[in-house]
Order: structure tokens, then C-alpha cells, then sequence
């Protein structure tokens, strides 16, 4: 697991990041809080960056990544955390809460938010149903399509395009326009340089997309689906 750290105080932070990120999303919180006494530390999750990427989905369950990251605290010695997610990382923080409530002193949590577990509904049967095929979680589940749609753009413009979109609209792509549909940016927003881009993009071009892909292959297996009042009545009988 490749871990960036900063900071020797007594109260530690943990940051996850979410997709399709790196540890790099949290470079300027890393800054700050460690300036004001925080040990700050921020791991690149199982499959993304220079942390290992095991290749079958199975092995993206909560269980998987939460047990990493107690791995990792217990290795770095420490008891607890104030623990800060943000999308994937977020989910991931939710299940780290409910598995080991011992080893967390408090959660910051953004984008994601928590949701009882359906033990009947499955997550990516239910997003079909409502938003179709093209639905960007559903479009992920088959191995090499949605390798092959990221492909076909330059990587650094294929970070920009998911990174900065602000649409609020369920993220639906067709296959036959894909990502590589998606207009270029004109111009990169002040929160976000080219040179962050060529970190993420030299991570990316090396390891691929397969195992930042695998968490939403296995979101059946353990992620919380949105409650059943988000989806027509049909979604009880799956």
C-alpha cells in the first residue's frame, strides 16, 4: 500500500479518496491540518496508484478495502482516527464505521451519504431499472467495455472531463458516444492545474482503470443501496 504522511502529532487523520482519484486528491488538507498539529495520512485504496491491484472484482468488497486500512493503522500504530471519505472513499468510510467503531473518534464524510443496507435489492438492478442501460454504474459492470471507452481519450483529458463535470443529471452514456463524447474542456477551472492532471494521469496510464472499476463491480456484494422510495415498486422484487 503506498501511503503519503505528513505531520507527528498525537491526533491522526485518515483520508480515502473516491474514483477516480488518488491519495494526491487530498494533497492541500494534507498541508493544512498537518500544519495545526494533525498526522495526516492518505493512502492510495487497494487498486489505484502505487498500491497493489489485484484483478478480480471479488476482492473490492468492504471487507477487503476496510481490512487494508486496519492493516494499515495497526502498522503505523495507531488506535484511532478521525476518519474524512469523499465518494468511494466515502462508502468505504461508512463500512469502516460500522465494522470498527473502536478505531474511529469521528467521521467527516462528502458526497455519499449513508443508507441501511437492502438485504433483497440489488444496487446495480435497481439503477438499470430506472435509468436504463447506459447508466454509468450499470455500463461499468461488464470487464474491458468501460476499458476500452476510457481508451479511446488521452487520459489527462478523460480525468478533466470526469473531475470537473458539474451536470446534475444521472450520468447516462450511451456506448456508441461514450466518454470520448463528452466535449473537451476549454479551459481548466482555478481548483485544478495541469499539473495535478499529469499526476493523475501518470498514475492512471501505468495501472489502467480495471481496479478503480472493481469497487463498482462489486457493489452488490456489500454496498448500501439508496432507499427503496428512490426507485419504482418493481425494485422490491429484485
Amino acid at each position: 500500500m503506498h501511503v503519503a504522511s505528513i505531520g507527528t502529532g498525537p491526533r491522526a487523520i485518515l483520508f480515502l479518496h473516491g474514483f477516480p482519484e488518488l491519495w494526491y486528491t487530498w494533497r492541500h488538507q494534507l498541508l493544512s491540518l498537518s500544519s495545526l498539529g494533525y498526522r495526516c495520512i492518505a493512502p492510495d485504496l487497494r487498486g489505484y496508484g502505487d498500491t497493489d491491484c489485484p484483478a478480480p472484482a471479488a476482492q473490492y468488497t468492504s471487507l477487503h478495502i476496510v481490512g487494508d486500512l486496519v492493516g494499515l493503522l495497526d502498522g503505523l500504530g495507531i488506535q484511532r482516527v478521525f476518519l474524512v471519505g469523499h465518494d468511494w472513499g466515502a462508502i468505504i468510510a461508512w463500512h469502516f464505521c460500522l465494522f470498527r467503531p473502536d478505531r474511529v473518534k469521528a467521521l467527516v464524510n462528502t458526497s455519499v451519504p449513508f443508507t441501511p443496507r437492502h438485504p433483497k435489492a440489488s444496487l446495480i438492478a435497481g439503477m438499470r431499472a430506472v435509468f436504463g442501460d447506459d447508466f454509468y454504474m450499470c455500463r461499468f459492470q461488464e470487464v474491458g467495455e468501460a476499458e476500452a471507452d476510457f481508451g479511446a481519450v488521452e487520459t489527462g483529458k478523460l480525468l478533466a472531463k470526469i473531475l470537473t463535470s458539474r451536470n446534475p443529471d444521472p450520468p447516462c452514456l450511451p456506448k456508441h458516444v461514450g466518454f470520448r463524447g463528452i466535449p473537451d474542456l476549454p479551459a481548466l477551472p482555478s481548483w485544478l492545474t495541469q499539473q495535478d492532471i499529469d499526476y493523475f494521469a501518470s498514475k492512471f496510464d501505468r495501472t489502467g482503470f480495471t481496479g478503480a472499476l472493481n469497487y463498482y463491480r462489486a457493489i452488490d456484494l456489500y454496498v448500501n443501496p439508496p432507499p427503496l422510495y428512490f426507485f419504482p415498486s418493481s425494485y422490491a422484487s429484485f
